[in-house]
């Protein structure tokens, strides 16, 4: 037996079981739970030894998690919680030594298949897609989505997982997706703990799921507590699925099925588990499992114990009440087993996990000490001519189990006092910490974003064409060509948002669509912007190509932590085995008001990195954008212009076809006296604005870098730079926004600086947001007025005779 070695649980069919087979199958299952207790156990005590940094385990819920564990099929799609230890051991997505090699944020290969080495223990993920990007076949597999620690965070993609067989099984023309679904008979199993079930995103799904009617399974781990919290501070009627009945379905009505069950009764969950999943797989109806009377023996976590918080009536009621200790006692009464064939069962499985804890922190260590040795000796090579060098290598070779840090805290400590000291030994250090640097940069910094063959930098670039017969039409008009094209082309285009359906979205990028393509492919929604994104994240993770309309982009704010939290950071979190190619989609910037008008671009910046942020200045722009975006498979967010929907502009001819390169900087107007550089609608007004400063005599280079994540790949801005010397940023977003960040990239990552013969200005919008009306926008947001002023005034810093002041 090794100990990576899986223990899977098995279904349970009474009718068809022997009672030898039953008992084998409840021994299996006890075992399971067992060793996950002991995992429990000794990762709490491997942290609290200074092993690991933190723990969050999943104790007390063994039991339920292995029943539910049982109604878990290949193709079904998990959406959890940190405390689901025990059903990833039952179904085989982690072994106990992966569970302790991500415990101690091993990031070689394989040693934590779920994140190498990135996430803390219990949160999970399974390998949608190989290296280069392509996708696996998820039917054959039990998939896991990455998890992620906010403790709701996880309900607003589980409605995505679901809605994914809504789609595959009504929408016939998905039938060619055969590694994706079966028939759409995949089930999405989302867990939460009691006191996350008050999360407004766990309101939003539960809702959305109930509206859509798709095969949601929700179980709540219901243990009474959120952290020190009890329930009657979490939730009205201390009791979630008493909150809930008004969702219960009956004969006339769409809604859930609610079941409540004890966690501790191991023939009830079986029975609850079998039963409530048979009818959300056949039926497409949502569940929910609400698993009552659970512990925790060991408290929330590591940093602290629930002695503090709990009585000694809770703590005994909590000692009795033990889902395993029930169990036992269960196995005795019923003759599956006997106080010693349990107890033998209990020995091995107390040896399993201790031999799997030991190799696998052996294997972590193993990793290092070979470049620890490599270090020590190359140091005292060095130190042949620095003696005080040694004393390094002398503190690095007596630090028992040293980790990568302290290891190359040495060698940079070395490199950097040896550095009036050239010597043979000393270029061998620092080509060993240089060839380590990008080893390093493979396992902790890799992957932002998929970089595979269908990244967006691998579509090819294919001009608009026009000819003599193009028309010019609104702006909206091209965006609904493209869209036309592409769904027509791409059966796994689907588009959803508030108004999107119906009336064809607020400004009529999608009308006619609707009808042309049916409400499985472009359908409205509730307003819930946690869920849309959440919808959009889950049918990408399945192999669709979502669009995920957010109506303004001032509501953007609301569904940030879903955007930040889970779609930005999975290919990251999950060193890029999971993707979700969900194309955001809104409008901004320019229009009338405090809640229409927004421009939060530095907000995107701050907490978007691993999304392509899309700010096109018009909708021919927009279109290419689209046109890469749908042939690539990388998260992105379009901004629209709002106020650019029915200005004129010539439609191509391949308006389904051409390609935008994301990243690739473009200039609008040749000048040579100041570059500005600015996007989306603030382009027109500094083109307004060049005009007259032309009749002032200043040359303006206009340079739109049409996105912001990538900036300027090819560095357009840094070579106006050289040309003209002197540069003006201009955009929306509040003072220190969005402009800071793109001086941040020219100055400082093209070395711009270097070409500048003046002070870099901003211009942008005042810090409040904009005032209704037209003469609100004139007053708050960049005018013509503004930029030529400020233009003017950075000649006259520049050469006050030829510019005299205008004021």
């Amino acid at each position: 037996m090794t100990q990576n070695e899986k223990f899977i649980t098995n279904s349970i069919d009474a009718s068809e079981l022997s009672f030898n087979d039953f008992k084998s199958i409840v021994i299996n299952d006890y075992k399971i739970a067992f060793e996950s207790r002991q995992a429990s156990v000794l990762g709490r005590r491997e942290v609290l030894t200074g092993k690991a940094k933190f723990g969050i385990f999943g104790d007390g819920k063994e039991v339920p998690q292995v029943a539910m564990a049982k109604a878990f099929k290949n193709g079904d799609w998990r959406s959890g919680y940190y405390r689901d230890q025990t059903f990833a051991f039952a179904t085989g997505i982690s072994t106990i030594k992966e569970f302790f090699a991500q415990l101690y944020a091993n990031p070689s290969n394989g040693a934590d298949p779920f994140s190498g080495g990135r996430q803390m223990n219990c949160h999970f993920a399974t390998k949608s897609i190989n290296e280069d990007g392509s996708w696996n076949d998820l039917t054959q597999i039990k998939n896991c989505s990455s998890d992620i620690s906010p403790t709701g965070g996880q309900m607003a993609r589980l409605v995505g997982l679901a809605y994914a067989s809504k789609l595959f099984r009504e929408n016939k023309e998905l039938s060619y997706l055969k590694n994706f679904s079966v028939n759409g008979n995949e089930v999405a199993f989302g867990t939460i703990g009691n006191a996350s079930t008050s999360e407004g995103v766990f309101f939003e799904a539960i809702n959305a799921a109930g509206v859509l009617q798709i095969p949601m399974a929700v179980s709540i781990w219901d243990d009474a507590y959120g952290i020190s919290v009890p329930a009657k501070y979490q939730t009205t009627k201390e009791d979630i699925s008493e909150v809930l009945k008004g969702f219960q379905r009956d004969e006339k009505n769409a809604g859930y099925e609610i079941y409540k069950v004890k966690g501790w009764d191991y023939p009830a969950l079986c029975e609850v588990y079998e039963k409530a999943i048979n009818v959300c797989r056949d039926e497409h109806v949502p569940v929910l499992i609400h698993v009552i009377e659970l512990t925790q023996p060991q408290g929330h976590s590591t940093s602290g114990s629930h002695e503090r918080y709990k009585s000694k009536d809770r703590l005994a009621w909590e000692t009795e009440h033990d889902c395993i200790l029930k169990m036992r006692e269960w196995m005795l009464e019923s003759a599956i087993a006997t106080e010693d064939e349990i107890l033998e069962i209990e020995k091995k499985a107390k040896i399993f996990v201790r031999n799997a804890q030991k190799e696998a922190w052996n294997e972590f260590l193993d990793d290092i000490k070979p470049e620890q040795k490599e270090i020590i000796d190359l140091i005292n090579g060095v130190a042949k001519h620095q003696p005080e060098i040694a004393k390094i290598s002398a503190s690095l070779s007596s630090t028992a189990d040293a980790q990568r840090r302290e290891v190359f805290t040495a060698a940079r400590k070395a490199i950097r006092l040896s550095v009036n000291f050239d010597s043979p030994e000393r270029n061998a250090l620092l080509a060993w910490y240089k060839k380590n640097r990008e080893l390093n940069h493979d396992r902790y910094n890799s992957k932002l974003h998929t970089g595979g063959v269908e990244s967006p930098n691998m579509i090819p670039v294919v001009d608009a064409a026009y000819d003599d017969l193009s028309k010019m039409v609104d702006g909206r008009e091209v965006l609904n060509a493209c869209f036309n094209e592409n769904f027509a082309r791409d059966q796994r285009l689907v588009a959803f948002g508030e108004d999107l359906g119906n009336i064809g979205d607020v400004n009529q990028g999608f009308a006619g669509l609707q009808a042309k393509y049916g409400e499985l492919r472009i359908t409205d929604t509730g307003i819930r912007e946690m869920t849309i994104m959440g919808q959009g994240i889950g049918l990408a993770m399945r192999g669709l190509k979502p669009i995920a309309e957010i109506q303004y982009l001032d509501y953007l704010i609301f569904a940030l932590n879903v955007l930040s939290d889970d779609l930005a950071s999975l290919s990251y979190r999950t060193k890029g085995i999971q993707k979700a190619p969900v194309i955001v989609r809104t409008r901004g910037h320019r229009l009338e008001g405090i809640w229409h008008s927004g421009s939060p671009i530095s907000m995107l910046l701050g907490s978007l990195r691993g999304l392509h942020l899309c700010v096109p200045r018009n909708m021919t722009q927009a279109a290419g954008m689209y046109n890469t975006l749908f042939r690539a498979d990388e998260p992105a967010v379009v901004i629209e212009c709002l106020n650019g929907y029915r200005l004129k502009e010539k439609l191509p001819t391949n308006v389904g076809e051409f390609t935008v390169q994301l990243g690739r900087a473009e200039v609008l107007e040749e000048g040579t006296d100041i570059t500005v550089v600015s996007y989306g609608s603030s382009l027109r007004i500094v083109q307004e604005a060049a005009e007259e400063l032309a009749l002032l005599g200043i040359s303006v280079e206009i340079v739109d870098p049409q996105t912001l994540l990538p900036f300027d790949i090819t560095k357009v801005c840094s070579a106006s730079l050289a040309k003209t010397n002197k540069l003006l940023v201009v955009d929306e977003d509040v003072p220190g926004g969005a402009s800071a960040y793109i001086l941040q990239k020219i100055i400082e990552e093209q070395k711009g600086y270097f070409y500048l013969d003046g002070q870099p200005r901003t211009l942008s919008a005042k810090a409040h947001r904009p005032p209704f009306g037209s003469d609100g926008d004139y007053f708050s947001k960049p005018s013509v007025d503004d930029v030529i002023e400020t233009i003017y005034q950075m000649m006259h810093d520049a050469n006050p005779v030829k510019f005299p002041p205008i004021y």
